[in-house]
């Protein structure tokens, strides 16, 4: 198993990166079925929106599923809404955290970004937003879900 550092968090891929995977499939010409990696998100609280849907964007698309392992807070949940439903599951040990998208303020303090916090909730599905509605909103303290509510919305891992 190799692991790839990501700016603030821990992905571990079973196979490689997901930028390599996809170069691959162009390479060799993309089978119909090519096996995928599997991108396992253990400790990632979050970072910068645009990285985070680049790299997302790219799991996506080399067909990657996701086990979520463990923290996926802020710029993270956004695999919730790249990655199809389908390829994700959680696994007992999963946590997500939601805030409002923040940018530096005044002395290094956090100043909410309004556009950028329309842009998450508009990236997650419908059920994460009703989730987030129903707990608060997406605001300056962080919410979680995790466990039962979790395993509601998405399959639990094997």
């Amino acid at each position: 198993m190799t692991s790839l550092r990501a700016s603030r968090g821990c992905f571990r891929l079973s196979q490689f990166p997901a930028a390599l995977s996809a170069l691959a499939l162009i390479a060799y010409g993309a089978a119909s079925n090519p096996a995928a990696a599997t991108v396992r998100i253990t400790d990632d609280r979050g970072g910068n929106i645009g990285e985070y849907w680049s790299r997302f964007t790219a799991l996506r698309d080399a067909k990657e599923q996701v086990v979520i392992d463990g923290i996926c807070s802020s710029a993270c949940t956004m695999v919730l809404g790249i990655v199809p439903r389908d390829r994700i599951c959680v696994t007992d040990n999963a946590t997500l955290g939601f805030h409002a998208a923040y940018r530096p303020g005044f002395l290094g303090l956090r100043v909410v970004n309004e556009p950028a916090t329309r842009t998450l909730m508009s990236i997650y599905p419908d059920a994460i937003r009703q989730w987030v509605a129903r707990n608060g909103g997406l605001g300056t303290a962080t919410i979680y879900l995790s466990g039962p509510e979790l395993f509601a919305l998405y399959r639990k891992c094997r």
